[in-house]
């Protein structure tokens, strides 16, 4: 079946079994592989990428319930060669070890922050209770997190100048 996918803002035209998983698309058909496959059951957050700007596991997401809606994955975060506020925050504050959790971990608190901008710790760790870190850097995650939730307060001031 021959899908139009919206990712990052370009429209890709792919073709794709009824039930291929959106993530093997986004990873074999466009080669963007920023989304990692963790579980394949939609438990670990590995796989997150944003579905009309909501945290959705692609693993568990068919490509063509995909389709029409704008999908959003790590590698569309960085903006005119700008890294996303939340990308900043996870390496300033070294929120990783390993790596292979950070993607989705991070996509998950851009939706956060965009829902909630200044969110609590017991906030953070509600919405992102879902992301798993084999590594344990949870406490780096959440410092992250206020960090980059306290960059886009300050963005927003600025703007408003």
């Amino acid at each position: 079946m021959s899908l139009a996918l919206l990712v990052n803002g370009i429209e890709h035209k792919v073709d794709a079994a009824p039930d291929q998983s959106l993530l093997s698309v986004l990873r074999d058909n466009l080669n963007l592989t920023g989304t990692k496959y963790g579980c394949g059951e939609g438990q670990c957050g590995a796989c997150t990428v944003l579905l009309n700007g909501r945290p959705m596991r692609s693993c568990r997401t068919l490509a063509s319930s995909a389709a029409g809606k704008s999908i959003t994955t790590i590698e569309g975060l960085e903006q005119n060669g700008r890294l996303h506020p939340v990308q900043e925050a996870f390496l300033k504050v070294e929120a990783f070890e390993c790596g292979y959790c950070t993607s989705g971990m991070i996509m998950s608190a851009v939706a956060l922050l965009k829902q909630n901008p200044s969110p609590s710790e017991s906030e953070v760790r509600e919405f992102m209770k879902g992301n798993v870190c084999r590594c344990c850097t949870y406490p780096r995650i959440l410092q992250a997190v206020r960090v980059a939730s306290t960059r886009a307060v300050e963005r927003s001031v600025e703007q408003a100048r």
